[in-house]
């Protein structure tokens, strides 16, 4: 069975049981929990805070569908908020940041009973740094974490953008085929498929063996990665359920619209609308 959930990354203005209570009005069965401001840094995280998110998940039957680690609004780097530090990043120190809030995720994940955490594919490449020895950096500071990772019961998925070390699944095939470890798995993004120039529906089955959790979004027919609410681009959703719903059946699909910040009971409410409609069209049921 299919289960829809929504990122309470578009609810940066409101506290995480606001955020919950939120979305759970709006029949979602699930949310994914930002790792990060305002709602769940694990650095930060008392125990009284996580009860709070425990009993608010309670009270409005919600279940966690993935735990977003990628983003670090936390550290508040002005380059870019999202994306620092890097786990490719020249500095060793800067990028211990991201490798150490990594680990404190999946043990939030393991407390919060989360069965998976997603994070960035490596980084920016920096100038004067080759792909291989980012990829080498890459290899190195992930590898400890995915024993954490496993120590915990929690899958590590890498989540390919646009930009990006790992844009292309391709490039995420080949890293996993280095790392072989049994912790590790593909956050699959069909916005960041479609914007790489990647036909998402034909990918599923190609990564099917890869794929523990999924994010919608539309994109324009542009291909420029801006976020838009499903039906505002260009992607065939109606394809995509098809063959998610045949090779990939019981998996938690979220919709991620951080951009809607401004009005994010808006974007959730015609999310799920228009996704009601295409998996109805497709033959799919989704919960």
């Amino acid at each position: 069975m299919l289960r829809l959930a929504f990122s309470s990354n578009a609810y940066l203005d409101v506290p995480v049981e606001q955020a919950i209570a939120r979305i759970a009005g709006f029949g979602y069965s699930g949310i994914e929990l930002l790792a990060d401001v305002p709602h769940a840094w694990p650095a930060g995280l008392l125990p009284v805070q996580k009860e709070v998110i425990r009993r608010s998940l309670v009270e409005h039957g919600l279940a966690i569908s993935n735990i977003n680690a990628f983003m670090m609004n936390a550290i508040a780097d002005p380059r870019q908020p999202y994306w620092h530090p890097g786990w490719t990043d020249p500095d060793r120190h800067y990028r211990a940041i991201r490798r150490e809030h990594t680990k404190r995720a999946l043990r939030l994940a393991a407390e919060l009973g989360a069965t998976s955490i997603s994070t960035e594919p490596g980084g920016e490449i920096a100038a004067g740094q080759t792909r291989q020895q980012a990829t080498d950096i890459f290899y190195d500071e992930i590898m400890p974490v995915l024993d954490v990772a496993a120590e915990c019961g929690v899958a590590l998925l890498i989540e390919p953008e646009p930009g990006l070390l790992i844009e292309e699944f391709g490039q995420y095939l080949e890293f996993a085929d280095r790392v072989k470890h049994p912790a590790l798995g593909l956050n699959f993004d069909i916005g960041h498929a479609y914007c790489v120039g990647e036909d998402p529906a034909e990918w599923v089955p190609r990564m099917k063996t890869h794929t523990r959790h999924y994010h919608f979004e539309d994109i324009a027919a542009t291909r420029v990665h801006h976020h838009l609410v499903p039906g505002e681009g260009a992607i065939d959703f109606d394809g995509v359920f098809k063959a998610i719903a045949a090779h990939t059946p019981d998996m938690w699909i979220t919709v991620e619209l951080y951009p809607y910040r401004d009005r994010p009971d808006v974007a959730a409410q015609a999310a799920k609308a228009h996704l009601l409609g295409c998996a109805a069209r497709a033959g799919v049921t989704i919960t």
